[in-house]
């Protein structure tokens, strides 16, 4: 019975002592902000869209084991291994066999100058589903081929 009646009193002191009112022992300071004047500026989507895609990279070294599928797959190439063949296709000089790249060796990663027809042959040849030949929303490709897809930015 002794028990219960500590653990009872016990539970009343912490009950009290944790809703007790905190007294603050200084004054409040009241300080009254003047409004400022924000002006509203309007962000063009596609022209952010367009410079973080020219601020990609557009050489890429290639280290041991990489391929140019895994070259175009890289998030900051293009996100879409598929278009590997865009890559062959701009170092024709420096690539005999697709299949056969070297560590160290430096290649150009196209971002500009190639059409919509030349993307979807590329992911044709590259064995994209015949049903997706079109670059993906994800893909990183110029804004004015991104708007005639029909994509957001």
């Amino acid at each position: 019975m002794k028990k219960l009646l500590l653990l009872a009193i016990a539970c009343m002191m912490i009950f009290a002592w944790g809703c007790s009112k905190k007294v603050n022992p200084e004054p409040e300071v009241v300080v009254v902000e003047e409004e400022t004047v924000v002006e509203e500026v309007v962000v063009d989507p596609m022209a952010v869209y367009k410079s973080q895609y020219d601020s990609l990279p557009t050489m890429h070294t290639v280290a041991k084991g990489e391929c140019l599928w895994w070259i175009a797959e890289y998030k900051q190439i293009y996100n879409d291994p598929f278009m590997w063949p865009l890559i062959f296709k701009a170092n024709r000089d420096k690539i005999d066999n697709p299949d056969l790249i070297y560590p160290g060796q430096q290649f150009e990663v196209p971002r500009y100058g190639y059409t919509l027809d030349e993307v979807k042959e590329a992911r044709k040849s590259a064995g994209a589903p015949w049903k997706q030949l079109e670059p993906g929303p994800d893909t990183w490709i110029p804004a004015e081929m991104r708007a005639a897809l029909g994509y957001s930015f």
